[in-house]
């Protein structure tokens, strides 16, 4: 089912340059252990896009560590599409509009 990469939804790619933006202005440190972890997110959705536990709208989410306090929500159709790279504690469900 999974390709070598996810499809993106344009807002998400905006959340989540919006995220490294603010890592970025405290800490180019920050940033980029930012970028790494989301990485490695998309890395092991990949692998078992099934493995994460079914969340609202029909979609998945993958929690990155603590010190991003950030969910990635994808949902499965024909491959893997993020919908979001929700920060967990600024408006929940925000980004059901984009399904």
């Amino acid at each position: 089912m999974a390709s070598s990469e996810p499809a993106w939804h344009p807002a998400a790619i905006a959340d989540a340059e919006e995220a490294r933006n603010w890592y970025a202005e405290r800490s180019a440190f920050a940033a980029r252990g930012f970028l790494l972890a989301l990485d490695q997110g998309i890395e092991a959705i990949l692998e078992a896009p099934e493995r994460w536990p079914n969340h609202r709208y029909g979609c998945r989410r993958y929690v990155l560590p603590n010190q991003y306090p950030f969910t990635l929500v994808y949902r499965l159709t024909t491959g893997i599409e993020i919908v979001a790279v929700a920060h967990q504690k600024r408006r929940p469900g925000y980004w059901k509009r984009r399904l």
